[in-house]
């Protein structure tokens, strides 16, 4: 079931987000969020118990966000041909995981365990494998695509990639150009080259 969020939890979660992706969350401190919310530091404990806790509410919230925005993403290219559709596909998955790259290296036991989150998470996952089911099956049928691998291990490919390089920068680093600060943009366009000749190639895509 959704997490109903009230308009002070979000705003609180808003602010606490763009604290934590600047500073990180050892970093960011639950004064710097209730000054910069302008809210008391009390609050914060009374919605959420926790800063550990805040960041599982952060995380769900945000996975929640994802869905929406999936929904509304999916929609839009409907009408496209299967391999469009492939490629967009994949840059939303890796575009969103790097953009919230901070929350991938804050793995707790609860945060692993919270049964809520766990569930948001696998309604993702789910509708999008549903998605790269549907467009493989398109594909295969038209005759652009000449495999039809299992979507699921598509999915895999995908986050299991990506997830990798967010959380071994100091192994990855070393085979990305740019500064250490803009290490994520580079790392990204590194990773969605990459994932993008495998998926194909795993598809056997036959371009016109």
């Amino acid at each position: 079931m959704k997490k109903k969020f009230n308009e002070k939890q979000i705003h609180i979660l808003n602010v606490a987000e763009k604290l934590i992706a600047k500073k990180g969350f050892e970093g960011t401190s639950v004064r710097d969020i209730s000054t910069n919310a302008n809210i008391n530091v009390a609050m914060i404990s009374y919605y959420f118990g926790s800063k550990e806790k805040m960041m599982s509410y952060l995380y769900r919230y945000r996975v929640q966000k994802t869905r929406e925005s999936f929904a509304e993403f999916a929609e839009m290219i409907r009408e496209g041909k299967p391999e469009m559709q492939m490629k967009e596909l994949i840059k939303y998955v890796v575009n969103q995981l790097f953009k919230f790259n901070y929350f991938h290296g804050f793995v707790t036991q609860e945060l692993r365990h919270t049964e809520h989150l766990k569930e948001d998470l696998l309604g993702f996952y789910t509708t999008f494998t549903s998605k790269i089911d549907d467009v493989i099956k398109k594909g295969v049928a038209s005759g652009v695509f000449s495999n039809a691998p299992k979507p699921e291990d598509i999915l895999t490919l995908i986050v299991g990639s990506s997830l990798f390089v967010i959380r071994n920068k100091n192994f990855y680093e070393l085979y990305v150009s740019g500064t250490e600060e803009n290490y994520f943009e580079e790392a990204e366009k590194k990773v969605m080259a990459n994932i993008l000749v495998t998926v194909f190639s795993l598809l056997g895509y036959h371009a016109d």
